[in-house]
C-alpha cells in the first residue's frame, strides 16, 4: 500500500516538473518573441522617424530656399545675392551644421531652364557690373524659382539622436521586462524549493510509514493461520445457514398456502360478523320498540294508578272530615294515609284519629318529635306497632293532623315536617 502511493507520488512528482519545463519553456519562448518584436518595432520606428523628419525638413528648407531667391535689391547682381542668401539660410542652418542634414538645393531662372544656384556654385560673375547689366540679370532671371532636397544621412547627429533615443525606451523596456522576468523566476524558485522541501518531508514520512507497515506485517504473519481457521468455520457456519434457509423456504411456502385457506376462512368470518350485525341491528331496533312500548304501558299504568289513587282519596277525605270533627287533617296526611298499601295498617291509623277525635284532652302522647326547628311543636301517636300519626295543636280545632306514615317513610315524613314554616303553622 505504501509502495503505491510512493509510485503514485513520484508519478505526479514527475508530471508536476514536466509541465514546469514545459512552462519554462514557453515562457524563454515568449520572452524570444517579446525582444524580436521590440527590436522589429524599434527598427520600423527609426526609419519611420527619420523619413518624417526628412519631409519636415524639407518643408521647412524648401521655404527658406522660396525666402531666399526673393531679391529686391537690383544693385548688385542676382546671382551672387541668391548665393550669399542661401549660404546665410541653408548651409549655416544648425540642422546642416550640427545636425548632419545634408540639403541639396537647384535655382532656376524664370524660363526655368537656366541655372543660377546649384550646390553653392554660381556662374562666375564680373566685377563691377554697370547698373544697366544687373537690371537686365533681374529682367532675365527673376522671379527665380528654388528646389530642395533634403536627407538624414544615419550616420548624421539628427539620425544618431533619433536611434539613440529609441534604443534607451527599446533597453529600457527590455530591462523592466527582464526584471519582471526574474520576480517571476524568483517566486517560482522560492515556489519550488517549498514543493521540493514538501516532497522531502513526505518522503521521510512515506519512509515511516513504510517501517511501520513492515512492523504491522512482522505481527500479522503468524495470525495468518488462526484467521484461516476462522474463515474455514465461518465457511462451514455458511453452508449450515444455507441449508436452514432451504428449510426455512420450504415452510414458508406451507405458510403461504396455510394463509390462504386462513384467508378464506376470514373472509366467511367476516360474511358471518356482517350478518350478526345486521341481526344486532334488527335486535337492537326491536329493543327499543319494545322499551318504547313498555314506557308507554307505565305512563298508562301511572295515569290509571292515578286517577283510582285520587278517587280514593278523595272518598277517604269526605269520610274522615265528616266523622272526625275535632280534628284538622292535611291534605298531605290524606295522601300519606292512602299510601298505606295495607288495610290493616289503613284501619289501625282510622283508629289513632278516633282516639285523638274522641278523647282530645286526655289523648296519651306518646312523645315529642325531636330533630324539629324549634318553632315546631309536633307529636307522634303510634298505631300498629310501626305506624306514626304526626300532629300538632290546631287552629280551630284540637288537633291538626300533619302526616301518616310507616316505619319505612318516616324520614320521608320528617323532611316533609322540616319543610314547614313559620306561616305554614300560624
Amino acid at each position: 500500500m505504501a509502495q503505491s502511493k510512493t509510485s503514485e507520488k513520484e508519478k505526479n512528482a514527475l508530471s508536476s516538473s514536466i509541465r514546469n519545463v514545459g512552462a519554462h519553456a514557453s515562457d524563454w519562448i515568449r520572452s524570444f518573441r517579446l525582444i524580436y518584436l521590440a527590436v522589429f518595432v524599434f527598427i520600423i520606428l527609426y526609419i519611420t522617424t527619420v523619413r518624417v523628419a526628412e519631409f519636415m525638413l524639407d518643408d521647412h528648407f524648401q521655404a527658406v530656399a522660396d525666402q531666399s531667391v526673393t531679391i529686391t535689391n537690383l544693385e548688385r547682381p542676382i546671382a551672387l545675392q541668391i548665393k550669399q542668401n542661401m549660404e546665410k539660410d541653408v548651409s549655416e542652418s544648425n540642422w546642416v551644421v550640427y545636425g548632419g542634414v545634408k540639403v541639396n538645393s537647384l535655382i532656376l531662372g524664370s524660363d526655368g531652364i537656366t541655372w543660377i544656384y546649384v550646390q553653392g556654385q554660381i556662374e562666375p560673375q564680373p566685377d563691377g557690373l554697370p547698373p544697366t547689366d544687373v537690371l537686365r540679370q533681374a529682367v532675365e532671371l527673376l522671379p527665380a524659382t528654388a528646389s530642395v532636397s533634403v536627407t538624414v544621412p544615419h550616420n548624421s547627429l539628427l539620425a544618431n539622436a533619433i536611434l539613440i533615443t529609441y534604443a534607451s525606451i527599446l533597453l529600457w523596456g527590455l530591462y523592466l521586462n527582464n526584471r519582471s522576468n526574474q520576480r517571476r523566476y524568483i517566486r517560482e524558485l522560492d515556489s519550488a524549493r517549498s514543493t521540493r522541501d514538501e516532497a522531502a518531508s513526505r518522503a521521510v514520512s512515506i519512509e515511516q510509514e513504510l517501517q511501520e507497515a513492515r512492523k504491522k506485517l512482522t505481527h500479522v504473519e503468524p495470525s495468518e493461520k488462526a484467521m484461516a481457521q476462522e474463515i474455514s468455520v465461518l465457511q462451514h457456519e455458511r453452508k449450515t445457514l444455507q441449508r436452514k434457509l432451504t428449510g426455512l423456504a420450504a415452510r414458508e411456502e406451507e405458510l403461504r398456502s396455510q394463509a390462504e385457506e386462513a384467508v378464506s376462512l376470514t373472509q366467511e368470518v367476516q360474511a358471518l360478523e356482517d350478518l350478526l350485525e345486521e341481526a344486532g341491528n334488527d335486535i337492537e331496533s326491536k329493543d327499543e320498540e319494545i322499551t318504547e312500548l313498555s314506557k308507554h304501558l307505565k305512563s298508562a299504568s301511572r295515569i290509571a294508578a292515578s286517577s283510582t289513587k285520587s278517587k280514593v282519596g278523595e272518598s277517604l277525605e269526605r269520610r274522615l272530615r265528616t266523622l272526625y270533627k275535632n280534628l284538622e287533617i292535611d291534605d298531605h296526611a290524606i295522601d300519606t294515609m292512602v299510601a298505606l298499601r295495607d288495610e290493616i295498617m289503613k284501619l289501625k291509623a282510622e283508629e289513632g284519629l278516633k282516639r285523638l277525635s274522641e278523647e282530645s284532652e286526655n289523648v296519651g302522647v306518646r312523645r315529642k318529635v325531636g330533630g324539629l326547628p324549634g318553632y315546631l311543636n309536633v307529636f307522634e301517636l303510634g298505631f300498629a306497632g310501626k305506624g306514626r300519626i304526626y300532629y300538632a295543636r290546631g287552629k280551630q280545632r284540637h288537633f291538626r293532623i300533619l302526616a301518616i306514615g310507616a316505619k319505612n317513610s318516616q324520614d320521608a315524613d320528617l323532611d316533609y315536617l322540616r319543610r314547614l314554616s313559620r306561616e305554614d303553622m300560624s
